[in-house]
């Protein structure tokens, strides 16, 4: 998302492009935030997203809807990497809203993830009936809507590149309290819930908990920046958000591992020899060590 100029008073606060070659930025610093980062990003990002798309559609089944929302997730990350790619070679002004679309839509397609988890293991028995497919149609639909209702007001308004900060800033906060809610819940009813096998367990929690720094550490940042009163740290903030919001589609794509079955068992097993090699050089060097010196003496 471009950099934009905040012009604040006491009755007027707005959201606004400003010219990428005026003197906040030297060269340098231009072609890093706004070209290299971006192009990186892309390049990993838009193949994996692809495949991603691709893979969970085959694990889509009556009683596993759950790829349903990574899925739409996964949709929102390729209308802004879309939107990034046509951003490296023009900026039109209209291009933002459509990109503020694919994140609106990113996050709130997170808080379906993390409730549908959550309304998995807290309320198994209400759930099942109403766990289907053309339900959470229904449900992707009205995410979809809702995001795209309040850029159509943006857009229609007197001035659409001149929207409030405080109010994108206010949207964006509001799926926090229902993450925190998801992830607490999950993790107390899986404290009693008996009939969970533990590496089912470990993908629940290690999804939510994935989601939950996913959105603190990527869309924090940025929510600050537009809430914000404080012009002196408005540039550092800015230059955060920049980066941040444009890792989010790479960092979605870690949700595919909590969605395989054996995925977390795998990663965790690598991490598990990964350590172990490293506990052995260690041993190795000091017996080594240890060694030359009785040779030594």
């Amino acid at each position: 998302m471009e950099h934009f100029h905040r012009n604040n008073s006491s009755h007027n606060k707005t959201y606004s492009y400003i010219d990428y070659s005026n003197s906040y930025y030297n060269e340098e610093t231009y072609y890093m935030y706004f070209y290299v980062a971006p192009g990186i990003i892309i390049a990993i990002s838009l193949p994996l997203t692809l495949v991603g798309i691709y893979a969970l559609f085959s694990m889509v089944r009556k009683d596993h809807i759950a790829p349903i929302y990574v899925i739409n997730l996964l949709i929102s990350d390729l209308i802004q990497l879309c939107c990034m790619i046509v951003q490296m070679i023009v900026q039109p002004e209209s291009l933002l809203i459509i990109y503020i679309f694919g994140l609106m839509a990113s996050v709130f397609f997170m808080v379906c993830i993390s409730l549908e988890r959550y309304l998995v293991i807290a309320w198994p028995l209400w759930y099942r009936l109403r766990r289907t497919i053309k339900i959470s149609v229904v449900v992707c639909v009205v995410v979809w809507t809702f995001p795209l209702v309040c850029v159509l007001l943006f857009y229609f308004s007197d001035d659409f590149s001149r929207v409030s900060p405080t109010a994108l800033g206010v949207f964006f906060l509001l799926p926090f309290p229902l993450l925190i809610f998801s992830l607490v819940g999950t993790i107390k009813a899986l404290s009693a819930a008996i009939s969970v096998r533990a590496e089912e367990k470990r993908r629940i929690v290690g999804l939510l908990v994935l989601v939950l720094l996913i959105y603190m550490v990527l869309f924090l940042p940025g929510i600050i920046w537009f809430l914000i009163e404080n012009e002196e740290t408005v540039l550092i903030l800015g230059c955060v958000t920049f980066i941040s919001f444009r890792l989010s589609p790479l960092a979605d794509l870690f949700m595919y591992i909590f969605l395989r079955k054996g995925a977390v068992n795998k990663v965790l097993s690598c991490l598990c020899c990964f350590r172990k090699d490293r506990t052995s050089q260690t041993s190795s060097s000091e017996i080594d060590g240890n060694t030359h010196t009785v040779t030594s003496v």
